[in-house]
């Protein structure tokens, strides 16, 4: 078995929840089994769809049918069915939470990086530093003294 291929185990629990192999109308699919292969395959490595190896079909082939799977419903069913399974068999904690911990790195603008050739501006004086920076605020200088 192929490190992203699915067991046979796992293709009997997804088979019935798939669109029927030949439709009512047009050309029958291709199997799905090899076709979800591919489609795993890619999620998994995260490689672009051009770059699934041959073995599974055309890359627009399975592009295709991962989207019209996708606006179908279909795999939000699967999810749901697998969520159900797991739930009546007790193998699924709902106490638990995930988030996904990965870490995005920002542009560098957005952490606060110095520009090119931008220097850092020497401060005018302390007197600058110590002004007040509001004015609705009574300045000890300007109160009159008696």
């Amino acid at each position: 078995m192929k490190r992203h291929s699915l067991t046979d185990h796992q293709w009997e629990q997804l088979a019935p929840l798939l669109p029927p192999a030949k439709p009512r109308t047009g050309r029958p699919n291709l199997d799905h089994r090899r076709i979800l292969d591919g489609i795993l395959w890619r999620l998994t490595t995260g490689a672009p769809w051009r770059d699934v190896p041959a073995v599974y079909g055309r890359w627009q082939t399975l592009y295709s049918r991962f989207r019209r799977w996708q606006q179908a419903g279909i795999w939000d069913r699967i999810l749901a069915a697998c969520h159900a399974k797991a739930d009546t068999a007790g193998q699924f904690d709902w106490t638990l939470h995930f988030v996904d911990g990965s870490v995005i790195r920002a542009h560098q603008h957005a952490a606060g990086a110095r520009k090119k050739g931008a220097s850092i501006k020497p401060l005018v004086g302390a007197a600058a530093a110590l002004a007040p920076s509001c004015t609705s605020a009574p300045s000890v200088a300007a109160s009159p003294s008696s």
